[in-house]
């Protein structure tokens, strides 16, 4: 692992700090009341670091998918509010990207104030990565700074095309523990490695269970995920359909297939619903055309939690099944609560989902690290290099 840029000893003082954060919040249904402030809060640290040592700090984010186009629904008005109401001072909004207003805000700011850009994907110039915006986007910073993790794998002006741009750069508090803490992750280890594998689709994790394979003991699987083995076990001269068949892929593998653990019993349903009713199926593969897949059940998580109380190490990424819903959220609690539980080894949770569980079950706190970025820990613990990463670290 490349080293990452420290911003901890840098000299910041009068400079502009163009600060790349992660501030994709989301919005209560139907509103822009945020419904979830833990994004904001995650990169605080940074941003108060940047005013103790004096620097002129321009915030930036993406909010949604607005494509190149204003929304008034993803604005980031909401997210400039809260964040001056966090960090105790005045937040001053900038405007969009290459305006007067944008260029007279800047202009203005004194050392240890903070100004907010607009959302930058109201410019295509930002998916894009195009050259104009990208020069825009510079012509703020005399230093640059990255704390935006869970964007840093997509190749975007914010991420890659500035940092190219500008001098001085680093990574931000927040960007630099989850690089340390996934690194750690995928990083040889005494005793017992074990990854559980969940979510709805075997396409998603492909990638991560070969990864991962390579570099720890045990696989659990759960969640929708089980129905695509079952099915390309079951019809392996011809899958019913892509996720069968790249289940099957690899269970027929060799090297993989002794470490991958199937479900040896789940909660089968006739429908997808919150309410449905469901049979405890000890032989899975009995359980007929047209079923659902819904939780884990009891053998299953006494297998599950045995190997996880006796791992000295855990990554785990996707939930077991349905944990929304109160009668197939089982699986998933009980796999929550024995990675919490186990205080002696290394733990790190991954993924949106994984994240919400964890919050769910009241266990925020008590794994060593949970990732803030979903599509980007994926990419990480799938042994990519990150954009993002990679832009902060490579020679001129």
């Amino acid at each position: 692992m490349i080293p990452l840029p420290d911003i901890s000893a840098a000299n910041l003082t009068g400079k502009r700090v163009l600060l790349r954060a992660e501030l994709n919040v989301p919005f209560a249904p139907g509103t822009t009341h945020i419904a979830d402030d833990s994004r904001i809060c995650a990169m605080l640290p940074t941003l108060e670091l940047l005013r103790k040592r004096n620097a002129i700090t321009v915030v930036c984010t993406h909010i949604g998918r607005p494509r190149g186009k204003w929304v008034d629904d993803l604005v980031v008005e909401p997210v400039r509010k809260r964040m001056a109401e966090l960090l105790g001072c005045d937040v001053r909004y900038a405007g969009p990207v290459g305006t007067d207003e944008c260029r007279e805000v800047v202009a203005a700011l004194q050392p240890g104030d903070v100004a907010m850009l607009e959302n930058l994907r109201f410019n295509p110039g930002e998916e894009g990565d195009a050259p104009t915006f990208v020069k825009e986007l510079a012509e703020l910073a005399d230093v640059y700074v990255n704390d935006a993790f869970g964007a840093s794998h997509r190749a975007h002006a914010s991420i890659v095309g500035v940092p190219a741009m500008v001098r001085e750069r680093y990574a931000g508090l927040l960007l630099a523990a989850e690089n340390d803490a996934l690194a750690q992750a995928l990083r040889a280890s005494k005793g017992v490695s074990v990854a559980v594998i969940g979510g709805a689709k075997v396409a998603d994790k492909l990638a991560l269970i070969r990864n991962l394979a390579n570099r720890f003991d045990w696989i659990l699987t759960g969640g929708g995920m089980v129905k695509a083995f079952v099915d390309g076990r079951m019809y392996a001269k011809n899958p019913p359909n892509e996720e069968a068949a790249l289940a099957l892929s690899l269970w027929q593998d060799d090297e993989l297939r002794p470490k991958i653990v199937m479900p040896t019993d789940v909660k089968i349903t006739d429908e997808f619903s919150p309410d449905a009713e469901f049979v405890d199926v000890d032989a899975i593969y009995a359980r007929g055309p047209g079923k659902f897949i819904l939780d884990i059940d009891g053998a299953t998580i006494l297998e599950y939690t045995h190997l996880l109380k006796n791992a000295s190490k855990i990554v785990w990424n996707g939930p077991m099944g349905v944990f929304e819903w109160p009668r197939f959220s089982g699986g998933t609690k009980a796999v929550a609560e024995t990675i919490a539980a186990n205080v002696t080894a290394f733990t790190l949770a991954g993924g949106g989902s994984t994240a919400e569980a964890i919050s769910k079950f009241g266990l925020n706190g008590k794994l060593d690290h949970i990732s803030t970025g979903g599509g980007a820990a994926l990419e990480f613990l799938e042994g990519k290099t990150l954009p993002g990463i990679a832009a902060l670290t490579e020679s001129r």
